[in-house]
């Protein structure tokens, strides 16, 4: 049926097409799926259900809004491009043909921006609603869009809700999405039209997956209960900047300008008398004082008691809670979040000119978040700009990474943090500020349920952000009782806890996106990059003579004496933020001498070199400094890089934690005949974790054994895995306790946000304490300082955890040492996002995918994650991969986690998988004759 527009591009939400009489959905459609689930396979849903949404993407269509013809021209991989004359006909093809392959995906990712998940799934997603009406994403959005974003953005931002509501047009149930006509056997959900600012709120959730350190900060606070100030320290050590090199190496701010000096180094910066301030990194050996938190210094919150804290860690545990709670959008709720980006000069190169990879590492989803895609000017001019090409969010404009005819351009998540809870003494009046009764910024939010009554809430906001602890039953009753200094403020009705976000003030980033995409060099790219406010990410950047590198964002100055790395006194008018960092005093690097630039989330500027804050939690080298081993040894080798060589570099799966250990475990004398055949596994290994590999079998589960009987058994409850129980000794016993004293205390937190994960966090702790071999860590017990358990014993410690792997690998792969591989363990399922995980079997085994055997590891360069204190299993992935070749833009290499279509039985849902699994890319056609020699299918939209 031709398509038409439906809806003004101005529609707000809030109607969500329900009609009367809808039924309880959510927990109807599981009954009734599961009912009819013998009925789908025998063939009442048929084909032509199936194959119902499967868009048109040959011959031609009538698009009511386009000025002029547009081309979509679509790929073996049915990846398309796009032709058109002007900017708003690019773009209203590219919502147009977004939403003909992922709008299901678009739909549900608008309802979580919104907190509107209640109006799709029902009463089971109040509570995630709740808490994202209280962080107020789309409020935010709306407000960009209002009074933020330049006129041209609005535009472009018009046009593509045009195209996504051309292909609604008079669309519903089977005809959208296989996910729809599921929904619709229960109930009668029509989605509403789509607003520009349905486009905007996504980055929002882009943001919040990458919002820098909350996790540890939460977690610092925590392991108070059982862990005190050194033993904290111990497991946050200091960034190793003598090991590990940090992203700009020949730059340094100059104090005396007040910017970036590119030509000055950061040794000749660095005084030995310089100043530390309170905006500067704190490190683990550093003496916090004050109210100065080291990084992983003070054990205890800010104003309140050593001898109180635990009510405040219940609280603390119960905001984690919530936070866990929440659907990822494009990674693990910012837990081990990392990407590898690089660019090599053209003088190191094969083809005379920059090479750049990258590969974002985020949560594995179905389809993958990114959607690949070309946006072509078939004339460029001042009139329509436009010719670029490269990764896409559906239901947002533009490219994200990618490259246009001039430039090319990465990203990495930089870990900046530009995040801060505040607690908050708070009363029936308000909160307490700077001696002062302060009343809340109190609004009421409505929650649409379906198939139930709505649901009402208020949200109150400070001058420190929105009080979370308002969306936990636990936390208010825990608020009511924590104790506090005599200088703090009376307990009345406890403290909330409240969130300081950038992400929560309007900004520009939706304009950098646009401006990107269009700059031609590198002053042009600088530009842009200063709309780039949230999240903070590290750019790389190449043009066929230039490398470079930016860090962008709308960073925080913090008050002197608070470094971020626990929960600040919203009372205390010095616990505020200051300011920003200035634009012209964030770290770059231009066509450093080196020949290369290097982005793995690694610290941006040695700890020395800088004035400001940016972190105290980086990343802590691991992938960043093999990717510069490898790029050096290749370099130094006298070879120049090919476009292979990024690829091979890209796949790399060297263990840097079995480097360190291997040589440890072969000095053990095992007593048990078994444990010592798994030994030998490791003598002839060469530490790379490929998926056929026994030997990355059993290191890796030595590692996790190593690092459970020595960390995860003394962490406090609120940080282990959920279910899993340990007998522990009462916290603030004096002595051991009796058998008769030991309480059961079971794990509180998911498989894939545990700890201790195995990141290279703990590398940088286990390597801290090798030498140490009698360190109170070293005990097999479930406590510190002796209180149970042998002797504090290095070897003996990682003896036990090679009996323990030898016997966890044989009950999962058998006793036969000739059927581990690392793949066997390491799988990858690609699940669809909603009702992939929570509908009934036989529509997940409709929606999902897999498994796949994967090599690679935690902190590889090959970064397929795994959370150790859980299992072994995939929880984050490289979510594509590309290479960008600046001598000959048409010799770029790309691929996708999964594939172009959302649409489960379509030939492009997962076509790629199989070749990412394996390392490999495919061609990146970009001019129009390259892209015209791979065309498979053509669509023409007509006006």
């Amino acid at each position: 049926m031709p398509p038409n527009t439906t809806a003004s591009s101005g529609q707000q939400p809030g109607k969500s097409g329900r009609k009367k009489g809808r039924k309880a959905r959510l927990l109807v459609l599981l009954v009734v799926l599961a009912l009819i689930g013998g009925l789908v396979y025998g063939g009442d849903w048929t084909v032509s259900t199936v194959r119902a949404s499967f868009p048109q993407t040959s011959g031609s269509l009538t698009l009511k809004g386009l000025s002029g013809p547009v081309e979509v021209r679509r790929d073996g991989q049915g990846v398309p491009h796009v032709y058109a004359d002007s900017e708003e006909d690019l773009f209203m093809a590219q919502g147009f043909v977004q939403a003909q392959d992922r709008f299901y995906e678009m739909d549900v990712r608008r309802h979580l921006t919104a907190g509107r998940l209640s109006e799709m799934f029902g009463a089971s997603q109040v509570g995630t609603d709740e808490f994202l009406r209280t962080l107020g994403w789309r409020r935010v959005a709306q407000q960009e869009y209002d009074k933020k974003l330049s006129a041209s953005t609005k535009k472009y931002l018009q046009a593509y809700t045009k195209g996504v509501n051309a292909y609604l047009g008079d669309r519903e149930g089977d005809e959208l999405s296989l996910e729809y006509a599921a929904l619709a056997l229960t109930g009668d959900y029509t989605p509403e039209p789509w607003t520009p600012v349905d486009s905007v709120a996504w980055l929002k959730a882009m943001a919040w997956d990458l919002r820098g350190n909350m996790q540890d900060e939460i977690d610092r606070s925590l392991m108070t209960s059982r862990l005190d100030a050194r033993q904290i320290a111990d497991l946050y050590p200091g960034y190793p900047f003598e090991r590990n090199r940090t992203i700009v190496q020949e730059g340094a701010y100059s104090q005396a300008t007040g910017t970036w000096d590119q030509k000055a180094t950061a040794s000749q910066q660095a005084t030995g008398n310089q100043q530390a301030t309170g905006n500067q990194q704190a490190t683990g050996n550093q003496e916090a004082t004050g109210n100065q938190q080291g990084q992983g210094g003070a054990a205890g919150l800010p104003g309140v008691a050593a001898e109180d804290q635990a009510g405040l860690q219940s609280q603390l545990a119960g905001l984690y809670g919530a936070l866990d709670e929440l659907p990822t959008a494009v990674g693990v709720n910012g837990n081990g979040i990392g990407s590898n980006s690089w660019v090599i000069a053209g003088k190191h190169t094969v083809g005379g000119a920059p090479l750049l990879a990258n590969d974002p590492h985020l949560s594995p989803a179905l389809p993958s978040v990114w959607y690949q895609m070309g946006l072509h000017c078939r004339t460029v001019s001042e009139s329509c700009r436009y010719d670029v090409s490269g990764y896409t969010f559906s239901g947002m404009p533009g490219v994200v990474i990618g490259h246009n005819a001039q430039i090319a351009w990465g990203m990495t998540n930089s870990g900046v943090d530009v995040s801060d809870l505040y607690l908050q003494k708070v009363t029936r009046e308000g909160y307490q500020y700077d001696g002062k009764t302060v009343p809340f910024r109190s609004r009421e939010e409505t929650i649409k349920v379906a198939g139930g009554a709505d649901k009402k809430i208020v949200v109150r906001e400070t001058n420190n952000g929105p009080l979370l602890s308002d969306r936990d039953d636990e936390l208010v009753q825990v608020g009511r009782k924590a104790g506090v200094k005599a200088a703090a403020p009376d307990r009345g009705d406890g403290y909330g806890v409240s969130l300081r976000w950038t992400a929560l003030d309007p900004g520009t980033t939706m304009d950098a996106v646009f401006a990107i995409n269009t700059a031609r060099n590198w002053q042009e790219f600088r530009k842009a990059a200063q709309l780039f406010e949230v999240p903070s990410q590290n750019l790389v950047y190449a043009d066929r003579k230039n490398i470079g590198y930016q860090l962008p964002g709308r960073i925080p100055v913090r008050a002197e004496g608070y470094d971020g790395a626990l929960p600040a006194p919203g009372w205390d008018r010095a616990a505020r933020w200051t300011g920003w960092i200035d634009q012209d005093e964030l770290p770059f690097e231009f066509n450093p001498e080196r020949g290369y630039i290097v982005t793995a989330n690694q610290a941006v500027v040695d700890e020395d070199a800088y004035p400001y804050l940016l972190t105290g939690d980086w990343s802590y080298g691991a992938r960043s400094q093999r990717i510069n081993d490898l790029v050096k040894a290749k370099i130094e080798g006298g070879g120049k890089v090919s476009t292979e060589d990024m690829r091979e570099m890209q796949t790399d799966s060297s263990s840097a934690i079995a480097k360190l250990l291997v040589p440890e475990l072969l000095k053990i004398d095992p007593k048990d005949d078994d444990v010592r055949d798994a030994q030998e596994l490791l003598e002839s290994w060469d530490r790379t974790q490929t998926p056929d590999s026994a030997a990355a079998a059993y290191f890796n589960a030595v590692w996790r054994n190593i690092l459970k009987l020595a960390f995860g058994n003394k962490l406090p409850k609120e940080l282990r895995v959920e279910g899993q129980c340990l007998w522990v000794e009462p916290v603030n016993t004096p002595g051991p306790a009796e058998e008769a004293d030991k309480v059961r205390e079971c794990g509180r937190r998911s498989a894939t946000q545990a700890q201790p994960d195995g990141g290279d966090r703990w590398f940088e702790v286990v390597r801290n304490l090798m030498e140490d071999e009698d360190s109170e860590w070293w005990t097999t017990g479930k406590s510190l300082n002796g209180r149970e358990g042998a002797k504090n014993d290095r070897d003996k410690l990682l003896e036990r955890a090679m009996v323990d792997a030898r016997w966890e690998l044989t009950a999962k792969l058998g006793k036969d040492m000739d059927s581990w591989s690392w793949g066997r363990l390491h799988t990858l399922y690609l699940k669809n996002q909603t009702l992939g995980t929570a509908g009934p079997g036989f529509l997940q085994h409709m929606l999902n995918r897999g498994p796949w055997e994967l090599g690679g590891g935690e902190s590889t360069v090959d970064a397929t994650g795994w959370n150790a204190a859980g299992g072994y299993g995939v929880v984050w992935v490289p979510s594509m991969r590309m290479v960008v070749n600046l001598a000959d833009l048409d010799k770029s290499k790309w691929i996708n986690l999964t594939g172009a279509s959302g649409h489960a039985y379509s030939s492009h849902y997962v076509d790629q998988t199989d070749a990412w699994a394996k390392g490999e890319l495919y061609d990146w056609p970009f001019s129009a004759a390259a892209v015209k020699r791979v065309t498979e299918e053509t669509l023409t939209l007509k006006p």
